[in-house]
């Protein structure tokens, strides 16, 4: 029960990476706040959570809107009191052509992915006690590190999401506060999958082409598993890791190397 006494806030926590890592979280001994846009996710989320005997908080949040933000950092405070972890995980993807002349795709995801992240960080810093083991955790990606074609707005945000958290870390050190972002690569999710086969699509193979391709990439030869992010966020997020501050920490397989 590494994290026993500590409270924590995940956005995007109603599936996939932020779910497990809810789940990990709270098998750990934290009081989670789950926080997700989506009502029936959050619903999906909380019943499992009940089935499993973990307690959670479910909060509907768009860390688009700054008021819902506010609000739902409130609702901690008034239940908990702080936040002693943040995981800002919610985050969408797609393909943004740069000859697309639609720029709504591009806006959804950076302002989802990179200013929702600078949003609720603003908030729920407030909350979160100086020199009490404070851990702000961001989930990237490996495209953070690299470029796919039709792809750029997402590779923005999660480049940006790196300079955040190294900008971030300097800003805060003199709280106590460690800031560090995870970079997964293919994790077998829900949102991965929509990838597959949005990728895919864009490059003219069937969702089984471009699997076995993006599988034979990856050095050990198979996807993450959300669980195994969700550990590595747990170590992240525990008093051991308390040395570790400023990086973006690659979990894919050997995908990438820097």
């Amino acid at each position: 029960m590494i994290l026993a006494g500590r409270v924590a806030l995940v956005t995007g926590g109603g599936t996939g990476i932020g779910k497990a890592i809810s789940e990990t979280f709270a098998g750990n001994g934290a009081r989670v706040a789950l926080a997700s846009r989506n009502p029936a996710h959050l619903e999906r989320a909380s019943e499992e959570f009940k089935r499993a005997e973990l307690s959670c908080l479910t909060l509907q949040m768009d860390v688009r809107k700054e008021e819902e933000v506010r609000r739902g950092a409130a609702k901690i405070k008034e239940a908990w009191g702080q936040i002693d972890i943040l995981v800002n995980n919610a985050g969408i993807s797609g393909l943004n052509r740069i000859d697309d002349p639609d720029d709504s795709r591009w806006r959804d995801i950076l302002e989802t992915n990179l200013t929702g992240a600078y949003l609720v960080t603003r908030e729920v810093l407030k909350l979160m006690k100086s020199h009490a083991g404070g851990r702000i955790i961001n989930v990237s990606s490996v495209l953070g590190k690299f470029g796919v074609a039709g792809y750029s707005a997402y590779c923005a945000s999660k480049h940006g999401m790196i300079g955040f958290t190294r900008a971030l870390a300097l800003e805060v050190a003199g709280r106590g506060i460690t800031v560090n972002a995870i970079c997964p690569g293919w994790v077998e999710t829900e949102m991965a999958h929509q990838g597959i086969s949005e990728s895919a699509a864009y490059e003219g193979l069937t969702v089984e082409e471009f699997r076995k391709r993006s599988i034979e990439a990856v050095p050990i030869r198979r996807f993450i598993d959300a669980d195994e992010v969700a550990r590595l966020a747990l170590y992240l997020a525990s008093d051991q890791a308390g040395g570790i501050t400023g990086q973006a920490i690659n979990i894919c397989g050997g995908e990438t190397m820097v």
